[in-house]
């Protein structure tokens, strides 16, 4: 039985890895800050404290060691080196949670090659104001360069489900069966997706395996938000309004301003086989155009 630790475990794809971690018998504690309830109950050893504050985390773990440690909320470097620090001498895998948006916008399908976080400079101190994109770099390359166990970092694209709480396909369902405009500046854009079930599957296999390093995850096959229009529009027998430009409430969370893709080679060299986009996606779609409807 392995023992495991998942820092954001309560929602989406986060909870679907707990659970599968469960199902496989493994020893589970999760840790939040309590804004959402435990939804395990006593299946898991729940650790209620807030990761940055980083004494109170340790106090709380006492000397417990784990073969596995998850972490889906780590977003700004300062996080990073609290979390090598935290788990040095304690720690046989560190997985990650990292982002397509450590790559740019436009140009070929990326490859991990594209973004080398173990040679990515960092820089003497943290700046206070970070993007996103930008958080995730350099949180990847503090794991990556100072981390004394071994580390490997997810990089997921956009990752869809019917419990996706951002709610971005959602949004697009939403405003097309209720006459409503998005927003699209490039409908023709190649984006990168993945299952929520699929991101789970994937953060499991790299805690089992030997896999270091960055890893580019994402279901095989692209679609581009126009073709995510149509589909909707097919499924829910309601023509899209679609602009170009619109208020910022309208605007598509699929509205990037050019090819965003990621390449899996090195996951599938290594063994890991991704569902096709094409036998989830319109399923999703069906399934949320029916919820929709069934709205009271």
């Amino acid at each position: 039985m392995r023992k495991i630790i998942v820092l954001g475990g309560t929602r989406f794809f986060g909870r679907k890895l707990v659970d599968r971690l469960l199902e496989a018998g493994d020893e589970v504690t999760i840790v939040t800050r309590g804004g959402l309830p435990n939804p395990f109950g006593d299946r898991v050893k729940h650790i209620q404290a807030d990761r940055n504050d980083s004494a109170a985390l340790q106090a709380a773990m006492g000397d417990e060691a784990y073969d596995v440690v998850y972490d889906n909320i780590c977003y700004l470097p300062q996080e990073a080196e609290e979390a090598v620090k935290l788990f040095a001498g304690r720690c046989g895998k560190y997985v990650v949670t990292s982002t397509l948006s450590v790559y740019p916008f436009g140009g070929p399908r990326n490859t991990e090659a594209m973004f080398d976080a173990r040679r990515y400079e960092l820089p003497v101190s943290y700046p206070a104001d970070i993007n996103y994109g930008e958080g995730k770099r350099l949180v990847e390359a503090v794991l990556l360069q100072k981390a004394p166990f071994p580390v490997a970092a997810a990089r997921f694209p956009i990752v869809l489900g019917t419990e996706d709480y951002t709610r971005r396909l959602h949004f697009h369902v939403e405003h097309i069966m209720r006459g409503q405009p998005i927003g699209i500046p490039v409908p023709d854009a190649p984006l990168s997706f993945i299952l929520a079930d699929e991101a789970a599957e994937f953060l499991d296999w790299l805690g089992r395996s030997s896999a270091e390093g960055s890893y580019n995850a994402c279901s095989a096959g692209d679609i581009t938000p126009g073709e995510i229009v149509k589909l909707i529009e097919q499924a829910a027998g309601k023509e899209a309004v679609v602009r170009h430009e619109t208020d910022e409430a309208d605007s598509s969370p699929f509205g990037v301003p050019g090819a965003w893709q990621m390449d899996t080679a090195k996951a599938e060299a290594d063994g890991f086989v991704f569902r096709e986009l094409n036998d989830w996606l319109p399923q999703l779609i069906g399934q949320l155009v029916h919820e929709e409807r069934t709205q009271p």
